[in-house]
């Protein structure tokens, strides 16, 4: 049994501390949810029933999102890859479908569903030199990750509508669907994307000076991203309502607060850099994962105001209604969809021993 599951899985990439922090994750959410089904039970509890149910379900929703992680990326990077590639299909499906398209949209809907998501997860996987390693211009190519969604696919959403000649609300459907494309598909690509950002550099103070990183992995990068939305989730839901006084935005989302976020941002930083100087995972220094923690949290509750506002906007609850009593999958991952993308840039941008998507050092 051990060599089949070790034939089936590889932990190689997962180091120490990535592993204590994710065992240490998991068991925090379990406790968590144990406190919440006894609460839950207790009819004397000062908390509402209603608060501690959708409480217990964030808990649920993202120990299903962590163990389902890191079963991909003990496969290997590859099938994570293709795991979030089917996880923005399937986002980018409730976005379209939670309002009615036009006749006119089909076709344009059959090439974005078709042809730019997977081709956004082809590209990404080009970050890695050893795949297709004797293709042409493959650097080249391997840069089109940053713009082809933006750039390509915005100007073909926008002519191949034009060309169907349908001029009823033009605007809004084309908007709809690149932000949908946006969103679902080129911004959690930059979740997988991060296991591809190698190597990277960190400082080191003792010598004075920059060197490769060689104490952690980029598995382990992509567990801290994901671990810290989901603290930083789990916090703004704590301090909305046990703290929260002043609503940001009461037509969007009523029990968003300015206090929920605040709160959630200062204890993320501390986490981050607690995290940091417990278990190095990251290449940042303590300071600078405190800081990383507290741009991953305020980009996160960025991404679930913006998904409330276009909930509101169309008149629904949840993106999607797949298991009952569940939100959907974008209500789940609307936190990573803004914060996955600012998280690899800047990590990129500081910390990259090349600026260049796919390169290593030469």
């Amino acid at each position: 049994m051990s060599r089949l599951v070790a034939f089936l899985f590889d932990t190689s990439q997962f180091s120490g501390p990535s592993m204590t922090l994710l065992g240490g994750n998991l068991l925090v959410l379990a406790v968590l949810f144990a406190v919440g089904r006894y609460l839950r039970k207790q009819s004397e509890s000062m908390i509402d029933p209603a608060v501690i149910r959708s409480f217990d379900r964030r808990i649920v929703g993202w120990i299903a999102i962590l163990v389902i992680l890191v079963l991909a990326l003990m496969v290997n990077r590859t099938f994570t890859l293709v795991f979030f590639g089917f996880l923005s299909f399937w986002a980018l499906r409730e976005f379209i479908t939670m309002t009615p398209t036009r006749r006119g949209d089909h076709r344009t809907l059959f090439w974005v569903f078709f042809l730019f998501t997977p081709l956004q997860y082809f590209l990404v996987a080009l970050q890695d030199l050893s795949f297709l390693p004797n293709l042409p211009n493959r650097e080249r190519f391997a840069e089109l990750f940053i713009f082809i969604i933006p750039v390509y696919a915005s100007l073909f959403v926008a002519g191949r509508i034009a060309f169907a000649d349908d001029a009823k609300r033009y605007l809004e459907r084309i908007a709809k669907i690149q932000f949908g494309l946006l969103i679902c598909v080129f911004a959690i690509s930059h979740a997988p994307a991060l296991l591809y950002l190698e190597p990277l550099r960190t400082f080191n103070a003792e010598a004075n000076a920059w060197e490769i990183w060689t104490t952690g992995t980029t598995t382990g990068l992509l567990l801290y991203f994901v671990i810290i939305v989901q603290i930083s989730d789990l916090l703004h839901f704590v301090w909305d309502r046990m703290a929260g006084r002043h609503v940001i935005a009461p037509s969007i989302n009523a029990n968003r607060t300015w206090e929920g976020l605040t709160g959630s941002a200062c204890c993320t930083l501390v986490i981050g850099m607690f995290i940091q100087a417990v278990m190095p995972i990251t290449p940042f220094q303590i300071v600078g994962s405190g800081l990383m923690a507290c741009l991953i949290s305020v980009m996160a509750s960025s991404g679930s105001m913006t998904m409330s506002a276009i909930k509101r906007d169309r008149g629904v609850q949840d993106f999607g209604t797949l298991v009952q009593g569940h939100a959907g999958i974008l209500d789940r991952i609307d936190s990573i969809c803004f914060a996955a993308p600012i998280f690899f840039h800047v990590t990129r941008f500081f910390l990259a021993t090349q600026h260049v998507p796919g390169n290593g050092v030469q």
